[in-house]
């Protein structure tokens, strides 16, 4: 099992980020992961760095695997650029980028008026965007006519060795099924099983699965609840919500109803060392390869301090 960090780009700003990258390679982490959303969750979040920008100036200061965690290429941005996109990442980081993509949500999405489509619909045109940027990424023209996408005599110029590998995000098993048939890798935030299972048997054997979560590391472990809850109540929010509510103003009122309780019972939320090795141990234990972990709230040094001393050392002995 790899462990990785988490970078949350609706928390941070672009220098923090860059910052936590150097700190997650110096503590012994051994990846990145890093979110691309158009915009936070809530305005407590407050913020939404460009993940290509970011992408590009991490790779200036750190060598750890990049994986953006996830990209959605299907609406906000027609997938021959995030092709682009992608390729000089992989080129940036000398072969060390993986595309990680998904159906999306509304929250990123809707900004320039298209509609939402059904689930069906978003993951048959994730699955021709994918189509698409693995014709681009050969570095030959490419002309497409397909029923969501048309490209028109495109190249790309600046193209990796080897092309980056695209990992489909999945939550459910529709979704987990796909991601076998048509990803490199799957990546998703649920310690589930039955989820890689479905994954493994409709053509993703042997491929790499990637799983993120969230922690909230202080010393006060009734703060770092506060915490969480403040910033992060959105993530307890049931069913469908994530994808289909538009507004980070829907987000903020349906999270009025996630109490700080319900927050505490799922996010190990202190200091206590065998939570946190327990949280890691879950994912771990589900199947995955590759575990990521993310740190809410502002005390990054002391979360990174704490598993680089402590949380590390036992997972990798264990």
């Amino acid at each position: 099992m790899r462990l990785g960090y988490f970078l949350s780009c609706e928390e941070f700003t672009p220098a923090e980020l860059v910052a936590q990258a150097k700190l997650a390679e110096r503590a012994g982490f051994e990846a990145l992961w890093i979110s691309d959303h158009y915009h936070p969750w809530n305005d407590e979040q407050g913020q939404s760095a460009f993940v290509w920008s970011m992408i590009g100036a991490i790779s200036q200061v750190c060598s750890l695997p990049i994986t953006t965690a996830v990209t959605c290429p299907t609406i906000r941005i027609h997938p021959a650029i995030v092709a682009q996109a992608a390729a000089t990442s992989q080129v940036l980081l000398d072969g060390r980028f993986a595309l990680g993509v998904g159906s999306g949500e509304a929250l990123n999405e809707h900004i320039l008026g298209d509609p939402w489509p059904a689930t069906s619909t978003r993951l048959d045109m994730l699955e021709e965007a994918i189509e698409v940027m693995r014709k681009l990424f050969t570095g030959k023209v490419v002309n497409h006519d397909g029923p969501h996408y048309t490209v028109e005599h495109a190249r790309l110029y600046t193209c990796p060795d080897q092309p980056p590998p695209i990992y489909v995000s999945a939550f459910g098993p529709e979704a987990a099924r796909r991601a076998g048939q048509v990803g490199d890798g799957l990546c998703t935030t649920m310690p589930d099983a039955s989820l890689l299972e479905e994954f493994r048997s409709n053509g993703g054997e042997g491929k790499p699965t990637q799983v993120g979560f969230k922690v909230c590391y202080g010393t006060d472990a009734g703060k770092a609840r506060a915490t969480a809850h403040r910033l992060w109540a959105n993530e307890q929010l049931p069913g469908e919500l994530a994808q289909v509510l538009p507004y980070p103003e829907h987000f903020m009122q349906a999270s009025s109803l996630v109490t700080e309780d319900m927050v505490g019972e799922a996010l190990v939320c202190g200091d206590d060392l065998d939570e946190h090795i327990s949280a890691v141990k879950e994912y771990a234990d589900a199947g995955f390869d590759e575990v990521y972990v993310n740190q809410i709230g502002p005390d990054q040094e002391a979360f990174f301090g704490f598993y680089a001393e402590k949380v590390l050392p036992r997972v990798r002995g264990r």
